[in-house]
């Protein structure tokens, strides 16, 4: 097994990481519920899909539903996530957005 700590290109290998900015995790979050439709999604589905905890999942889509880009409802012991009309607009535009920025070679 490789080590990175130890070997001669530690820095550039640790460089080469990006994280997501917090657009990128909430595009994620609201791919995941336009794909859940109108059943809306659990949060521990939208943790999988969108490689977050379970913390961070319900601070983004508190975030989200203070917005009106998500609502949750509650269906029997689950508390789902489904996306609102406006989310829908704001996410297909925002997808348009990432167009351009990656056609630019944009960082965002």
């Amino acid at each position: 097994m490789l080590s990175l700590i130890k070997h001669p290109n530690y820095k550039m290998y640790m460089s080469k990481q990006q994280y997501r900015s917090e657009m990128g995790i909430i595009a994620d979050i609201l791919g995941v519920t336009m794909d859940g439709g109108i059943q809306g999604v659990i949060v521990s589905a939208i943790s999988r899909r969108a490689n977050l905890s379970h913390y961070a999942v319900l601070e983004k889509c508190q975030k989200l539903i203070d917005a009106g880009l998500v609502e949750s409802i509650k269906s029997g012991r689950n508390r789902l996530f489904r996306i609102t009309e406006k989310g829908i607009k704001f996410f297909q535009e925002f997808q348009r957005f990432q167009g351009v920025a990656q056609g630019l070679n944009l960082r965002y």
